[in-house]
């Protein structure tokens, strides 16, 4: 197992190298993973996996009901959903099917609806409903006053995106994948990658750096689109807020995406977000006072009652927009090269059928995949709130006391989460990496009273 985060990198031609360790990028990396002649590397410019977009987003497990029909976004979206819970169900990635309603405060909106069903079944998902609003207010009784009526989409799901990218790359790095990270791409050539560490060879490219994509794909000679960062803020409110929403709350969609929403987390808090704001920077994940002004003006229509609860965090992130509607995956057979560009927030749900679809054009170029077989499986730690943490396990316990000493209280993370999670496949290099393993710092008191505890653990590593 090769994990490299400084130093010069390996002195050979790699198969297939993969820029971008976001969650698309260690899906792809995790399914050529099966060829194991293959010789591939995955290379990040930061100095973890999801360090991205994938690591700031409204953790939405879609249905791809609301797609465009016949785009290949609706295809990998819907293949992805089925494949990812699958995978979830394997390896411990906390899932939640709470279901989402799509809710019409208005006459015009609430005309939207019928077509927004129609175009469910266009997108091969038939259990879209109308419903009036005495059954909303059953389903959801502290919705704000005006609601005249919703979607009901049964099968959105929530689910922990942090722990979905790292079992992919966990998964890829057991069976031979080198991850470099720390490995900035500046310069790309005929197979040649000049990095901040050096140089890199390959036969291959595939390019899924993200926010990026576009630059690196302009480096390579195309001009196909470009990447309109749009930053979305979000606030979460603590634990306590959990019992006011029952669904996934989004609001008809505009052209500008799906709006503010309101949203369980697994981890047991709510979302208020996300704003949609197109910035120039590309590092721009600054929040800001007209932002948050929005999100609470938005969710006190909503959820009125969410504004009363404590928020715990705010945090931005950036969606890697194009001028298209669809995903860019292009394939250039004549540099072996294939670009995975324009993903956005459906690129958590959709990833395993990218990955999938990216295998097929990189076979369709001329890379020789060789025999495919089974990944031996993983098992990632459980952060889900719906589920039995280790703390609340006696036989863990009794086998292991360091399960049941906790050191964030708030979130009931033990001292033996914490030594797993720094030895582990690929350990956090910083403490907000620790964290999206672990949660540790990451309830009520933001680290207040266990930061300086955690940080001894992880500069000391026991």
């Amino acid at each position: 197992m090769t994990v490299t985060a400084h130093g010069a990198l390996p002195d050979l031609t790699y198969d297939v190298v993969i820029v971008g360790a976001g969650v698309v990028g260690c899906a792809i990396a995790r399914e050529l993973a099966r060829h194991r002649r293959l010789r591939i590397a995955l290379v990040e410019a930061q100095d973890d996996v999801g360090q991205g977009t994938s690591k700031a987003n409204t953790a939405i497990l879609h249905t791809g009901f609301d797609a465009v029909p016949g785009s290949l976004e609706a295809r990998l979206v819907r293949e992805g959903s089925r494949r990812l819970a699958l995978y979830a169900a394997e390896s411990g990635i906390p899932v939640e099917p709470v279901g989402a309603l799509l809710v019409a405060w208005d006459r015009e909106q609430l005309a939207v609806l019928p077509e927004l069903a129609a175009k469910a079944e266009k997108n091969d998902y038939r259990q879209a409903r109308v419903l009036g609003p005495d059954e909303v207010y059953a389903r959801e009784p502290h919705l704000g006053p005006g609601a005249l009526g919703a979607l009901h989409i049964p099968g959105e799901s929530i689910i922990c995106p942090w722990t979905t990218t790292l079992a992919y790359a966990t998964q890829a790095v057991r069976h031979g994948v080198d991850l470099h990270l720390d490995c900035r791409v500046e310069r790309a050539d005929d197979g040649v990658l000049r990095t901040s560490r050096g140089t890199l060879r390959t036969r291959h490219l595939v390019n899924a750096a993200g926010l990026y994509s576009d630059e690196l794909d302009r480096r390579l000679g195309h001009h196909d689109f470009t990447v309109i960062p749009r930053r979305g803020q979000l606030l979460v409110f603590d634990k306590f807020a959990r019992a006011l929403v029952r669904h996934i709350l989004l609001p008809v969609p505009t052209a500008l995406g799906k709006g503010v929403l309101v949203a369980p987390t697994v981890y047991g808090n709510v979302l208020l977000g996300p704003t949609a704001e197109e910035v120039d920077d590309k590092t721009a994940t600054g929040s800001t006072e007209e932002g948050l002004a929005l999100l609470r003006d938005r969710g006190r229509r909503i959820l009125p009652e969410l504004l009363d609860e404590e928020v715990t965090a705010v945090y931005a992130g950036l969606r890697a927009a194009t001028e298209y509607d669809d995903y860019r995956i292009r394939v250039h057979s004549d540099q072996a090269y294939v670009t995975v560009g324009g993903i956005r927030s459906t690129g958590l749900t959709a990833s395993m059928a990218i990955a999938s679809h990216v295998t097929g054009l990189l076979a369709a170029c001329g890379l020789d995949l060789g025999e495919a077989d089974d990944l031996e499986p993983v098992r990632l730690p459980n952060l889900g709130e719906a589920f039995p943490r280790p703390y609340q396990r006696p036989e863990l316990i009794a086998a292991d006391p360091e399960y049941g000493t906790l050191v964030c209280h708030c979130e009931r993370v033990s001292r033996g989460e914490i030594r797993d999670a720094l030895a582990s496949t690929i350990p956090p290099h910083g403490l907000e990496g620790l964290r999206r393993r672990t949660r540790a710092r990451g309830g009520r008191c933001q680290g207040f009273y266990c930061g300086a505890a955690v940080r001894e653990l992880f500069e000391g590593r026991s």
